[in-house]
């Protein structure tokens, strides 16, 4: 049979697939198949039922959405993104599960929200021997320039390049998420690197194929030379490490098969990334002055218990 909305939407599919799926509840689907076996519904009639079931329980789960990281996304669209389960689904749509409760599951929220950045620093305070002073990138790259071996603009050029590429520029201070704009207009960066930021930005809001004018993600970027390789690399690496791949076109992080199937990924890269080396390595370690990936980087930054951001420790200051 054909459906023509949800998770089975453009594939070929058998009736006994979608009778055996979570859009049917078990004394549903025990009553239809009664009913064929009786010759009381022909096979025709149980594809017509089914139809409806799906389109009717899609309708349903399509009113209903979570906050992306740039606007709202629907449960449907989550479905067909494999973030939300058929058992999720069919909680949302029968009425057993609340959208909130949704929301609050770490494997939603990772796709929604996802985990934490290198948020900020931490700082051995001047006055104060053995307290540590919380700071943002931003900060600590400009009280460089006054404290030699804080912050090289480099080194925190790039760690705000991963914090825009994989949802928000953070203020640690005050336990902020904003949008480039927004963070230069708080003051959280400086106007510098608004251009700068504005360009790692759209690896979340999506790049204009100069071709189509559609809105294309990060990698498809890469591949059609609109971003250099060892850039884009940095940022995808990043997305990953907190995460997963965004997909711009619906605002949200996707696992990497949902990836690879829309061709946001591929498995070459996958490789890549999976093999750290020099070309990976794309973050600098200021207290080791290593080069490292961005999920070595995060394995060595501190949970801070007041707002659950990964800050990094500097060892001087």
């Amino acid at each position: 049979m054909e459906v023509h909305a949800g998770r089975f939407q453009g594939q070929p599919v058998s009736v006994w697939d979608v009778l055996s799926s979570s859009y049917l509840s078990q004394a549903r689907r025990e009553e239809l198949l009664a009913q064929h076996a009786a010759g009381a519904l022909a096979l025709p009639g149980l594809v017509a039922v089914l139809t409806q079931v799906v389109e009717e329980t899609e309708r349903r789960l399509s009113k209903m959405s979570f906050p992306g990281l740039r606007r709202q996304v629907t449960a449907s669209q989550l479905g067909v993104s494999r973030v939300l389960d058929p058992e999720t689904l069919q909680g949302l749509a029968q009425g057993t599960k609340s959208p909130q409760e949704v929301m609050k599951m770490d494997s939603v929220k990772r796709y929604l929200e996802g985990t934490s950045c290198i948020a900020g620093v931490l700082v051995p305070a001047r006055d104060q021997p053995g307290r540590r002073e919380k700071m943002s990138v931003y900060q600590a790259m400009w009280k460089g320039h006054l404290r030699p071996g804080l912050l090289r603009p480099s080194t925190a050029t790039l760690l705000l390049e991963a914090q825009a590429a994989t949802g928000f520029l953070v203020d640690p201070v005050r336990n902020q998420r904003l949008y480039v704009h927004e963070a230069v207009k708080a003051g959280v960066v400086g106007p510098e690197l608004h251009e700068k930021l504005l360009s790692a930005e759209k690896a979340v809001t999506g790049y204009k194929d100069p071709y189509s004018g559609s809105t294309i993600s990060l990698f498809q970027a890469m591949k059609k030379g609109l971003v250099l390789r060892d850039h884009g690399i940095r940022l995808l690496e990043a997305q990953i490490a907190t995460g997963g791949i965004i997909d711009p076109v619906h605002s949200h992080r996707v696992p990497v098969e949902v990836a690879y199937k829309n061709g946001y990924f591929d498995e070459e890269m996958n490789r890549v990334l999976a093999d750290p080396s020099d070309d990976t390595k794309g973050f600098f370690d200021p207290n080791t002055h290593e080069n490292l990936t961005y999920m070595q980087l995060l394995q060595k930054a501190t949970l801070d218990p007041e707002t659950g951001l990964l800050l990094l420790s500097l060892s001087s200051g």
